[in-house]
């Protein structure tokens, strides 16, 4: 028996959620939770045996949202794994939810037996189950970075010949973590003038999205 956690805002979706599982009888629902505080709190009150295996984790929430709920539980709860089960498909999310710390990333669409499938997999098998789309963007992903790697951003033209000491600056704290209000604050500077920064960055790098920069930064300081 697979102990499953539910976190998602909104009620129908855990009705939803819970009526496909329900028809399987090796999976048992034994916690739902609205946020990642609701999540937090509930574990605290339950016996490491009553505790979820699994938990399925909706993205964009209230309170604390997914990503950072998995980053959080992840190290609090290292036995418990975590599948994203949502409705957004872009790179940065699929690739800060895996950074975060989860097993597995699924669109809410996807048929109730791939679900299943999906929690077979990462319980038993310590996969990474995705969704077709999701498995095929993150191909894309890891193609683009590498074929940039070994091109624009070869020994010849390093990360701090392209880019200026401010856009340096944006791009190191776009890798630890820090959305762009909180990096116009760290550096007194308005939102607006982070997106034209980062635009910038993105045109200098040719590439088209944080986690593609966030990627590039990584493999060029494993190169130093």
């Amino acid at each position: 028996m697979i102990q499953i956690g539910i976190i998602d805002d909104k009620s129908l979706n855990r009705k939803v959620i819970r009526q496909n599982l329900q028809e399987y009888s090796e999976v048992q629902i034994v916690l739902e939770a609205a946020n990642g505080h609701d999540f937090l709190e509930q574990l605290t009150h339950l016996k490491i045996e009553d505790q979820p295996k699994l938990v399925l984790v909706d993205l964009d929430m209230p309170g604390m949202n997914g990503i950072d709920t998995i980053a959080i539980a992840a190290i609090k709860y290292p036995a418990i794994k975590f599948l994203v089960l949502t409705i957004f498909d872009d790179d940065d999310k699929i690739f800060n939810a895996i950074k975060a710390g989860a097993s597995g990333y699924l669109l809410k669409d996807d048929a109730p037996l791939l679900l299943i499938d999906a929690i077979h997999n990462a319980y038993h098998l310590n996969g990474a189950p995705m969704s077709p789309a999701i498995a095929r963007k993150t191909l894309q992903l890891l193609k683009s970075a590498n074929h940039l790697e070994h091109s624009r951003l070869d020994k010849t033209s390093p990360i701090e010949n392209l880019l200026s000491d401010r856009e340096q600056e944006i791009l190191k704290l776009l890798v630890e973590g820090f959305d762009y209000k909180k990096i116009a604050s760290l550096l007194f500077i308005s939102p607006q003038t982070v997106r034209t920064h980062i635009s910038r960055i993105y045109e200098k790098l040719h590439i088209n999205s944080k986690a593609q920069a966030i990627l590039l930064a990584h493999k060029y300081k494993r190169q130093q």
